[in-house]
C-alpha cells in the first residue's frame, strides 16, 4: 500500500453572515493551516455569477495564496478553458510560474461556468462551442511547453515570460469523455467523486487505458476530489455536515448559494423529495471520526488506483472546517 497525499479543494464558499472579502481571507488562512499540517497541494476554483462562491479568479487567487506559503503546491481546480483563449492562459500560468518556480499546478475544466448569459459575457459575445475543448487543450499546451509546430496558423507566436520550468497540468472529469481528453493530451486527471460518484471506476479506467505519453508526463497520474467532514465523534461530524447538506439543496434549486448555518439546517423544512436528495448526496461525502475517514480513504485508494485524494470541506464554521483537516492530517502524518 503505497503512501497516500492529501490535497486541498477550496472553493471560498461564503458563510451567510460573511463577506466574500472575508472569505477570501479565509482562504488565505486555509492554505496557511494546511500546509502546516503538510498537505500536498492547495487548488481554488472557478465559479461566476454566484453570491455563495467568491473564487471567480483562480489565476489572482493562485498568486495570493503562493506569495503568502512557502512550499506547497498550488493551482486552479480548474480553469474553465472554453471560455478563454488557450495563449492567454499559458501566458498566466507561465506568470506564475515565474513567480513561485516548481509550485504552479493549471488544471482545466471543460465546465461552460454557469448559465447561458454568464457564459456569452465571458466570452464577450463569441459562440465557441465545448467541443473544442481537446484542440485548446492541446493548443494550450503547445503554448506552455514552446512546442507550436511550423504547420499552426500561431507558429511564430510565443507565449511569455521565458520560465526555467513548467506548471504540471490536469483535466478535471466526471465521465470518461474528461477521461479521454486527459489521456490524449498527456495530463493528469482529477476525478469529481465530490459531483458524481458513481462512475470512478470505469473512468479511471478510461484515463489509464488510453494514456498517451507526453513530454511532461510518462504514465497515467491521477487524484480523486471528494467531499470530507471530520470531527472527534462522528455525532459531532454529522450536526457539522448539516449546513453542507442544506448548502447542496439549495445550489441545486438555484436559491441562495450561501452555506446556511446548523441552526438554519437544524430547522429547515425539508420534504420527503428533499431528504432523498440529502441521502442521495450523502454518496458524495465522507463524514465521521479521523479513524473512519483514513480508513475509507485507504479503502477507495486502492479501488481507484491512486496515492492522493483532494479534500473539499463546505462546512459553515470556519473553526470546524480547520479542525476537520488537522483531524484528517493526523492519521497519514
Amino acid at each position: 500500500m503505497f503512501e497516500l497525499k492529501l490535497s486541498v479543494l477550496d472553493q471560498s464558499p461564503i458563510s451567510k453572515g460573511n463577506t466574500a472579502e472575508e472569505s477570501l481571507q479565509q482562504t488565505i488562512e486555509l492554505a496557511q493551516y494546511t500546509e502546516k499540517l503538510g498537505y500536498y497541494r492547495y487548488w481554488v476554483a472557478e465559479h461566476h455569477s454566484t453570491n455563495g462562491l467568491a473564487g471567480s479568479s483562480p489565476e489572482i487567487l493562485i498568486g495570493q495564496i503562493a506569495g503568502a506559503t512557502n512550499h506547497i503546491r498550488v493551482g486552479s481546480g480548474g480553469v474553465l478553458l472554453p471560455q478563454y483563449s488557450p495563449l492567454k492562459v499559458a501566458e498566466n500560468f507561465r506568470m506564475l510560474e515565474a513567480f513561485y518556480p516548481g509550485r504552479i499546478d493549471l488544471g482545466l475544466g471543460r465546465s461552460p461556468g454557469g448559465g447561458p448569459k454568464t457564459r456569452l459575457a465571458l466570452t464577450d459575445g463569441l459562440e465557441k462551442p465545448l467541443s473544442s475543448f481537446s484542440r485548446q487543450v492541446k493548443e494550450l499546451q503547445q503554448f506552455l511547453y514552446g512546442e507550436i509546430p511550423k504547420g499552426s496558423a500561431y507558429f511564430g507566436v510565443t507565449a511569455r515570460p521565458d520560465t526555467s520550468c513548467q506548471p504540471e497540468t490536469w483535466i478535471l472529469g466526471l465521465t470518461a469523455r474528461g477521461a479521454r481528453h486527459a489521456a490524449v493530451n498527456g495530463t493528469g486527471f482529477t476525478y469529481g467523486y465530490f459531483i458524481n460518484p458513481d462512475h470512478a471506476e470505469d473512468t479511471l479506467q478510461t484515463y489509464r487505458d488510453k494514456f498517451k505519453p507526453s513530454t511532461r508526463l510518462n504514465t497515467p497520474k491521477v487524484n480523486v476530489c471528494i467531499f470530507v467532514v471530520c470531527a472527534e465523534t462522528k455525532e459531532e461530524a454529522e450536526k457539522l455536515a448539516l449546513s453542507q447538506d442544506l448548502w447542496l439543496i439549495q445550489v441545486e434549486k438555484g436559491l441562495d448559494t450561501r452555506i446556511p448555518s446548523i441552526e438554519e439546517a437544524e430547522n429547515y423544512p425539508y420534504t420527503e423529495k428533499e431528504l432523498k436528495k440529502v441521502h442521495h448526496n450523502r454518496r458524495r461525502c465522507l463524514i465521521g471520526t479521523p479513524e473512519h475517514i483514513e480508513q475509507k480513504l485507504k479503502s477507495l485508494s486502492k479501488l481507484y488506483q491512486t496515492d492522493e485524494f483532494m479534500i473539499i470541506t463546505n462546512i459553515f464554521d470556519f473553526e470546524a472546517k480547520k479542525n476537520s483537516y488537522k483531524l484528517i492530517s493526523s492519521r497519514f502524518n
